[in-house]
C-alpha cells in the first residue's frame, strides 16, 4: 500500500472510531510497525491526529479536561504504585507541596512519618490529610470546579510564602518535543510556581499521560525526576530515557 493510500486508511479508521490500536493499522495497511508510526509522526505533524499509548486518536480541544471523578477510575493499581515509590523519597520532617490531583491523593495513605508538614491547593486532599494527623496548610484561590484544585492570583500570592524540601506533582501530557503539560495556564502556573519553591520536584505520570500534549506548557522534561508504571513498550522507554530521568516501577 502506498503512502498516501495508508493515511488515507488511517484518517478514515480514525474517523469511525476516534481511537484506534496501532496493531489494527498494522493488520489493515499490511505493514510494519516502523512504517506505521513513522505514518503517525507524520500525520500528527500536519495536526491531523494525536498519537496515544499504542495508537492514535482524533485531534480533539487540547483544552478540555477530564472531571476528577473520571480521572480517579483510571489506572488505580498504577496510581497507588506510583505513588507508594513516590513516599519513600520523603523523610521524617520534610515539608512537601502535594498538587491537586488524584495521583497525588494516592500518596496520602503512605505518609507516615513524623513532623511531616504538607501545603496543597487540592480541595479533595485536605479531609484525607487530616484524618491522617499530618500538619495541612491549604493555599488560597478560587476552586476549578473540574479539578477541585485552587487556582488565581491568591492562590500564587499565597503559594509564595512557603518552602518546600519535595514538591509532588500531577501533568496531563508527557511528550518529548512539549515537555509537560496540562490544559488550563492557571493550573500550569501553580504548577510552575511550585517547583520553583521546592528542592526537589517529582512528577507522577502513568504510563497513559506519555505521548500527550495539553494547551498549557509546565516545564520541559530535564527539569525534573518522572516516576510512571511499566505500561511503556521498551521503546518508548528508551526514546524517554534520552531526554528526562525517569523511574518505571512495577504495578
Amino acid at each position: 500500500m502506498l503512502t498516501p493510500e495508508r493515511h488515507q486508511l488511517i484518517l478514515s479508521l480514525l474517523k469511525e472510531q476516534g481511537v484506534v490500536k496501532l496493531q489494527e493499522l498494522m493488520d489493515r495497511a499490511n505493514s510494519s510497525e516502523s512504517t506505521i508510526r513513522r505514518d503517525l509522526v507524520h500525520l500528527e505533524n500536519e495536526n491531523k491526529l494525536r498519537r496515544v499509548h499504542g495508537g492514535a486518536s482524533l485531534v480533539h480541544g487540547n483544552r478540555m479536561e477530564p472531571t476528577y471523578i473520571e480521572k480517579a477510575t483510571k489506572n488505580i493499581r498504577e496510581k497507588r504504585a506510583i505513588a507508594k515509590y513516590a513516599s519513600e523519597l520523603i523523610q521524617e520532617g520534610d515539608s512537601i507541596y502535594l498538587d491537586a490531583g488524584t495521583t497525588t491523593q494516592e500518596l496520602i495513605p503512605f505518609l507516615d512519618y513524623r513532623g511531616l508538614t504538607v501545603v496543597t491547593n487540592g480541595v479533595n486532599l485536605i479531609e484525607p490529610l487530616l484524618e491522617k494527623g499530618i500538619t495541612t496548610y491549604l493555599i488560597g484561590g478560587v476552586v476549578k470546579p473540574e479539578t477541585k484544585a485552587l487556582i488565581g492570583s491568591r492562590a500564587l500570592s499565597s503559594l509564595n510564602l512557603y518552602r518546600f524540601d519535595k514538591c509532588f506533582l500531577g501533568v496531563n501530557g508527557v511528550d518529548v518535543k512539549y515537555g509537560l503539560t496540562t490544559p488550563d495556564p492557571e493550573e500550569a502556573l501553580i504548577k510552575q510556581t511550585a517547583m520553583g519553591l521546592a528542592k526537589e520536584s517529582f512528577i507522577l505520570a502513568d504510563h497513559t499521560k506519555f505521548n500527550e500534549v495539553s494547551f498549557s506548557k509546565i516545564s520541559s522534561l530535564k527539569d525534573v525526576f518522572l516516576i510512571t508504571d511499566d505500561g511503556l513498550t521498551n521503546n518508548e522507554l528508551t526514546s524517554y530515557q534520552e531526554h528526562i530521568n525517569i523511574k518505571v516501577v512495577t504495578t
